[in-house]
């Protein structure tokens, strides 16, 4: 890729994710073309869907929680890693509204440009669950799946207009059952 095309693609994600944080996963491509300051060709000519656009920008995300798992995993004992890994992972979607049905959605679709990177990310969440399960700090009955679907209704509630004090409240009761003798703070 040229050097200004890779300009325009970096510009391009970075206003975006503004953008989507704003308004969420909904947002006018035209709005993000605007603020970025590039026709809507551009924007079209690299992400010719919505969904290409939030594909490159989540899949960035993703593929950093992934690399966190490994970074919390080496630093810290089971349950602290797992929790840790759980609170970035809800940070993480929710700065972008929306795109928790989108990453529902691509975790189901081998099809899509963001399953592997939603696939690895679970797998991730899975392995540190594991952990903390065999240092019989978590719930054992749970899976990979089961906490992905969990984690992901709490990023859902967040984005939720008025739910936002009771979201933190419930994050705090579900981290304490997922990991019950966890300091969570």
């Amino acid at each position: 890729m040229r050097a200004d095309a890779k300009a325009n693609h970096d510009r391009l994600l970075a206003v975006a994710g503004t953008v989507i944080a704003e308004h969420g996963s909904e947002a006018s491509m035209r709005d993000i073309a605007r603020r970025a300051g590039v026709g809507l060709a551009t924007v079209q000519r690299h992400f010719p869907t919505r969904e290409s656009l939030l594909e490159a920008l989540l899949r960035t995300s993703f593929d950093e929680l992934t690399g966190r798992a490994a970074e919390v995993e080496g630093a810290h004992g089971p349950d602290e890693a797992l929790v840790l890994w759980l609170r970035d992972f809800i940070a993480v979607c929710t700065n972008y509204r929306g795109v928790v049905t989108a990453m529902v959605k691509a975790i189901e679709d081998p099809e899509s440009a963001l399953h592997g990177s939603c696939a690895a990310m679970r797998g991730s969440g899975a392995r540190l669950l594991t952990r903390a399960q065999e240092a019989g700090s978590a719930r054992t009955d749970l899976d990979g799946a089961d906490l992905f679907a969990l984690v992901s209704s709490l990023v859902w509630l967040r984005d939720q207009p008025g739910l936002q004090a009771r979201a933190e409240h419930l994050i705090e009761v579900v981290m304490s059952a997922i990991v019950p003798k966890a300091r969570l703070a």
